[in-house]
């Protein structure tokens, strides 16, 4: 039985209807246990803003990779590499469904083909994150990648630096890592993606960051103040704009309403990762309940699974191809 990956932008519904799958397939007498694919939803204390599942939930159905690392930790796809394969066998050996959900797109390509991320430079990094105008890195690395610099969008510092890691540490240039994140080779998963209209979307992205608030949202992230967040946990969705605000650096309102425009700007990104896949299936997630739409792609799931049933990834067998790290999560 192939396992499956539920994607789509944030505030989709894909963790609802994961669950609900889930839940269908164990009421059925078949084990299922959900993998998260979320770059912020392994740290433990920001429950609110990653809308990470409740204990009760993790209870009736177990989670893995959610709350496994401190915020104060680094996170990066190669330590999430190494922890779902693990995952992915266990279940395997146990005889187990995995079905896994995430907005993480290089995260969620990391497993369905077995990328292998370059490895680590960081006293490169180091070195390359003193330098505080971006326009300097762009033009080094267009000098020594010009390939890799083509291909990153105007302003990402982050893979700016990523690709610059890579190609003064290993002394190739980053774009020789593989042959990119636009191939799409055949996998061993069946996936599905969750198709909701921008303007429905935008106006569940309102109403979830209002929902979070009430739960306690500013309490968690000043939580996460007195820690010393890591550079990859202080950048999550609403945390970087809430942490301003108890910096003093905006009002609440000003803080939320960027937080929302950014958001919105970010789901746009990933559906436009995710369609480039065509190895997916999409669902309309407007009209229907997450029971209803878990029915239609679990049946789905099935038909698949039994149409091209290769197996299911084990974290060593296949083609593990080296990552660009294009993903724009």
């Amino acid at each position: 039985m192939k396992s499956l990956v539920v994607v789509g932008p944030t505030a989709s519904g894909k963790s609802s209807v994961a669950l609900e799958v889930a839940r269908r397939r164990r009421v059925a007498g078949q084990p299922t246990e959900i993998v998260s694919c979320d770059s912020m939803a392994v740290y433990r204390g920001m429950d609110i803003g990653t809308a990470t599942p409740s204990p009760a939930v993790r209870s009736e159905v177990p989670h893995h990779l959610v709350d496994v690392v401190d915020p104060s930790e680094e996170y990066s796809v190669s330590a999430f590499t190494e922890q779902v394969r693990s995952v992915l066998d266990d279940l395997r050996e146990r005889g187990v469904h995995a079905v896994l959900v995430g907005g993480t797109g290089l995260y969620v390509r990391a497993v369905t083909d077995g990328l292998v991320p370059p490895p680590r430079y960081p006293e490169v990094a180091e070195q390359l994150e003193a330098e505080p105008d971006t326009s300097v890195l762009l033009a080094r690395l267009e000098r020594l990648d010009p390939l890799a610099a083509s291909r990153i969008p105007a302003g990402n510092r982050r893979r700016v630096v990523r690709a610059l890691e890579v190609t003064i540490g290993s002394g190739r240039p980053f774009s020789s890592a593989g042959p990119g994140l636009d191939v799409y080779p055949p996998t061993p998963f069946v996936q599905v993606g969750l198709d909701v209209p921008r303007d429905v979307l935008a106006a569940r992205i309102r109403a979830r960051y209002d929902a979070q608030l009430e739960q306690g949202f500013v309490d968690e992230v000043r939580s996460l103040a007195a820690t010393g967040p890591s550079r990859t946990a202080r950048e999550a969705l609403g945390y970087r704009e809430l942490l301003g605000y108890l910096r003093g650096e905006s009002t609440l309102d000003e803080a939320v309403a960027t937080a929302v425009v950014r958001t919105r700007r970010f789901a746009v990104r990933q559906e436009r990762w995710f369609r480039r896949d065509p190895r997916i299936t999409w669902f309309a997630a407007t009209e229907f309940d997450p029971a209803t739409l878990a029915a239609r792609i679990d049946t789905h799931w099935s038909a698949a699974s039994t149409a091209d049933d290769r197996g299911t990834f084990d974290g060593r067998d296949g083609d593990h191809r080296r990552a660009e790290g294009r993903d724009p999560t």
